[in-house]
């Protein structure tokens, strides 16, 4: 089935909070739309029960089901990147900790796939504290730590990210706060399941010291994200 002919425009704004998913049978959740998010429909691929869409901020591709598509408007006019400078985002850097920090005190859990409140992934949590202030970042943790600029330990400041990985694929981030602590959604098996603030280093609890051992490095957001597709 084609979906030429059902959807006159390629890009559409989000009426609403929207479920993406990892595949058109939607079951996995892959990431999340807040409203106001412009995305679009790629219908060349798109099936009957659901349409394969791409975010216009960061260039993520995933699946909504058909019957969601009531949550999208036309938009009215086409997203476009705003260009910031280092100046500009270190500005914002209060903003975006307090948002991760109000939204550690809120009732959460972490969920995969998770951008929109209450409710994070790691890479999510990064992701919306950003947006909040104007700032894209990439979608995954792997993504966000090659986005941004690479910096030694010894550098870190407030507000940059740190990285973790089990294997050599970068598969965590947190925010850090300074003076050796960090904050971040970690999974439920082997983290807080949920928003939590913690050590970067050995003197932390169980939990914080396993994290710790799995640092492997730091980045700074020096830009905002511009997809370019």
């Amino acid at each position: 089935m084609t979906h030429d002919s059902s959807y006159q425009a390629d890009e559409y704004r989000c009426l609403v909070n929207l479920n993406l998913y990892d595949s058109p049978r939607c079951q996995g959740l892959a990431t999340q739309a807040a409203v106001g998010r412009h995305l679009q429909i790629l219908p060349k691929n798109s099936v009957e029960e659901a349409l394969e869409v791409r975010l216009c901020e960061d260039g993520y591709g995933a699946w909504l089901p058909v019957q969601e598509f009531a949550g999208l408007e036309p938009a009215e006019t086409r997203y476009r990147a705003i260009a910031l400078s280092l100046e500009q985002i270190q500005e914002r850097i209060p903003a975006i900790i307090a948002f991760t920090k109000a939204a550690m005190q809120q009732p959460n859990y972490y969920l995969w796939g998770g951008t929109v409140g209450p409710n994070y992934d790691c890479s999510g949590l990064m992701q919306a504290a950003f947006a909040a202030s104007g700032i894209w970042l990439p979608r995954d943790s792997y993504q966000q730590a090659d986005f941004t600029q690479e910096i030694e330990f010894k550098e870190l400041r407030t507000g940059d990210l740190v990285f973790f990985a089990k294997a050599e694929k970068v598969n965590h981030v947190g925010l850090h706060l300074g003076d050796g602590y960090y904050i971040h959604s970690s999974g439920q098996q082997t983290g807080r399941n949920g928003i939590a603030v913690d050590q970067l280093s050995e003197d932390g609890d169980e939990i914080g010291r396993s994290y710790f051992r799995q640092f492997v490095k730091a980045g700074r957001v020096v830009a905002s994200y511009q997809n370019r597709d």
